[in-house]
């Protein structure tokens, strides 16, 4: 099969830089086709640190960062002066992986995938079709076939967090006719009809649906907790399509027992998977996927492109899009 890279152009000199790619033969291939720097393919899944004289590594979200010691390894960064990030996310890293000239994230790349799947979330949920297939002529006449389907227009989204998801899942949720509440510490323009919520609790308290798609930081772990919950508009949808340890989940299994909060459905957990036999995994109220809201056929495509974009912007002494804030955590 022959990749297609429309958006790839030719690194403007050889650089000689050394790049460790642990982010698959779609990204090594693109940098391959950019020319000017010499690859070498390696696995994030064992010391994915071991940076030996590379100038740039390629990496993502792996166990073996996860797990990774406490204290940094003997010698790191060593020449490391750019450390890409496949993901938007970075607290799947230890404290130590930043401490190098220039870390970049994947922000945006999976924005329109993981918009889809709020808007198919929002869908399902209003419309039924996965309880409402006919399998017989009797069905035509059952209570749930003839009961009015949901409608979108009117229906207040609120958005926590307004970066690239927040701004897809805005764009999309207009085009149905929503209001768009959102909450977020940015100056990012809000569509025409969006309106910027004084306070959590209160886009909690107006929305008939609310999307999680924040970063997860110190000050966002738990932010979804049982003082906040209680806020909640009768018959809320809860969407996490961002990390799990933004919601308290004891608090939202009890928000959803007393009916504060009437349906949720969670991409993402704390931790995943969760263990056999937790309570989300069979909860009426809860629509469980395994962290998949991100995928589509061209997501490494598009990360490729956005890699040596980068790596023209390195060689020619541009700044780098998607730098890693250390302060703000993301």
């Amino acid at each position: 099969m022959i990749l297609e890279f429309p958006a790839v152009k030719r690194v403007s000199r050889a650089t000689g830089l050394r790049v460790i790619n642990q982010l698959g033969p779609i990204v090594g291939e693109a940098l391959r086709r950019a020319g000017g720097v010499m690859v070498a393919d390696a696995s994030r899944e064992n010391a994915p640190w071991e940076t030996r004289d590379a100038d740039i590594l390629l990496t993502g979200p792996a166990k073996a960062w996860r797990d990774a010691p406490q204290t940094a390894p003997h010698g790191w960064p060593n020449r490391v002066r750019w450390v890409q990030v496949a993901s938007s996310g970075v607290d799947g890293f230890p404290s130590w992986f930043f401490d190098v000239p220039s870390v970049t994230t994947g922000r945006g790349i999976t924005a329109d995938p993981i918009a889809e799947y709020v808007l198919a979330a929002i869908l399902l949920d209003a419309k039924r079709l996965d309880v409402l297939a006919a399998h017989g002529p009797e069905e035509y006449r059952a209570p749930d076939a003839i009961a009015p389907l949901g409608t979108l227009g009117g229906k207040v989204i609120g958005i926590v967090g307004y970066g690239a998801i927040g701004q897809a899942v805005a764009r999309r949720a207009q085009a149905f006719d929503m209001d768009i509440l959102a909450w977020h510490r940015g100056g990012s323009q809000l569509p025409e009809n969006a309106r910027r919520a004084e306070s959590l609790s209160a886009l909690f308290a107006q929305s008939d649906i609310v999307v999680l798609a924040l970063p997860l930081t110190a000050e966002t772990q738990d932010i979804v907790n049982a003082p906040l919950l209680r806020h909640a508009k009768p018959g809320l949808h809860l969407i996490n399509v961002a990390r799990g340890g933004l919601v308290d989940q004891n608090a939202l299994l009890g928000a959803l027992d007393a009916g504060q909060v009437r349906f949720a459905t969670l991409d993402v957990t704390a931790p995943e998977p969760l263990p056999a036999g937790h309570s989300f995994y069979n909860h009426p109220a809860i629509r469980l996927t395994p962290h998949v809201s991100w995928s589509d056929k061209h997501g490494r495509e598009r990360l490729a492109e956005l890699i040596v974009s980068n790596l023209q912007n390195l060689v020619v002494g541009r700044p780098l899009r998607n730098l890693f804030d250390r302060d703000r955590g993301y």
